[in-house]
């Protein structure tokens, strides 16, 4: 009986301490979560691992092509975002959308490390909304093998001499702000002329036009399917890794002097995870092995001291002041956007 009343005492407990257990989740604390939402191949994939193994948070990843592609899905309600990491123009219009929630820097420890010549832009006049992450300019990526002529303007992505070798981002605001600097406008205007001239001048290149394209432009000017492209200066930076035929140009007429930053996205449900994530992906360490995987520049001196002498004189990542006054961020469209969308779509569908 006594060994009858020992088994059943301890089944009992067994029962208690069961029942106690799925009270408490099973004895399992949750999981912290975070989702990002980030572009294509713009982060080391071990950053992801590592930061995952040292807070616990798992996180749930997916990416983005354009600016554009990434405000839609947003802004239709059809995500579950925390994290997104858009470009300046982009964010004021997230902003002026109220997309996105202030960020508390008190609690993102290495903001500090961020120059300041990355703090007080004019799409964050006051730092409230973003931290930045990445920055670069728009330049032309050719193989030197197969262009003959000096690569110093913009023009030469109208010269009948590459028909058929020349790729262009599909990318509105670039593709078009291009256009306008080598036109002599601004990148931001609302003019009608000159987006009417700017529209005009893209579809003359159509013919020239091998394809117009986004991550892919990597691989293919890679293998030589080109002798021209319109790129993101980091995506220079890793295709002249790749093959060393390949160079990078800024035309003198100027270029999109851009910043991408992290951002908090509007009732965010993992808004700690999310502090956690940026000041984690600010720090020295984290943030070189980014720029190094990456190619893009760093908004953070300590970081760029690191970086080996010649990457700091690259012209592709770091180029000298002097060059940058002809240079212009892009602005939030506003009420110009459907004039920009409008000429685009002329461009697109022109045979």
């Amino acid at each position: 009986m006594k060994k009858t009343a020992k088994i059943m005492s301890l089944i009992l407990m067994v029962v208690i301490c069961a029942i106690a257990l799925v009270g408490c989740g099973g004895g399992k604390k949750a999981e912290r979560e975070l989702k990002v939402y980030n572009w294509g191949d713009y982060i080391d994939p071990d950053v992801l691992a590592d930061f995952e193994k040292e807070t616990g948070i798992h996180v749930i990843y997916d990416t983005f092509a354009t600016n554009e592609d990434m405000y839609v899905k947003i802004k239709s309600g059809g995500s579950d975002y925390d994290v997104a990491i858009p470009s300046d123009y982009m964010i004021s219009r997230m902003i002026r959308d109220g997309l996105l929630e202030k960020i508390d820097t008190s609690k993102i420890e290495n903001y500090k490390l961020i120059g300041k010549d990355y703090k007080d832009l004019p799409f964050d006049p006051k730092n409230e909304y973003s931290v930045p992450y990445m920055w670069g300019t728009v330049g032309i990526v050719y193989n030197t093998k197969m262009v003959t002529d000096p690569v110093d303007s913009w023009s030469i992505l109208w010269n009948p001499k590459y028909a058929k070798q020349i790729f262009m981002l599909d990318s509105p605001r670039d593709s078009i702000g291009i256009t306008l600097k080598y036109l002599g406008y601004s990148l931001n205007t609302g003019n009608e002329a000159e987006l009417e001239a700017a529209g005009k001048k893209l579809i003359e290149q159509k013919p020239l036009v091998l394809a117009y394209v986004v991550d892919e432009v990597k691989d293919k000017m890679i293998a030589g399917e080109g002798a021209l492209a319109v790129v993101w200066s980091g995506d220079a930076v890793f295709m002249m890794e790749k093959n060393p035929d390949l160079a990078y140009a800024i035309p003198k007429e100027g270029t999109n002097y851009w910043f991408d930053s992290m951002v908090i996205l509007k009732g965010a449900k993992h808004k700690a995870e999310a502090e956690e994530f940026i000041n984690f992906m600010t720090r020295p360490d984290i943030a070189k092995r980014n720029v190094e995987y990456i190619g893009y520049a760093s908004p953070i001196p300590e970081v760029v001291k690191m970086l080996d002498p010649e990457v700091q004189k690259d012209l592709a990542s770091y180029p000298p002041k002097e060059m940058f006054k002809n240079w212009e961020v892009f602005s939030d469209l506003s009420e110009n956007l459907p004039k920009y969308d409008k000429v685009w779509t002329e461009v697109k569908v022109a045979q």
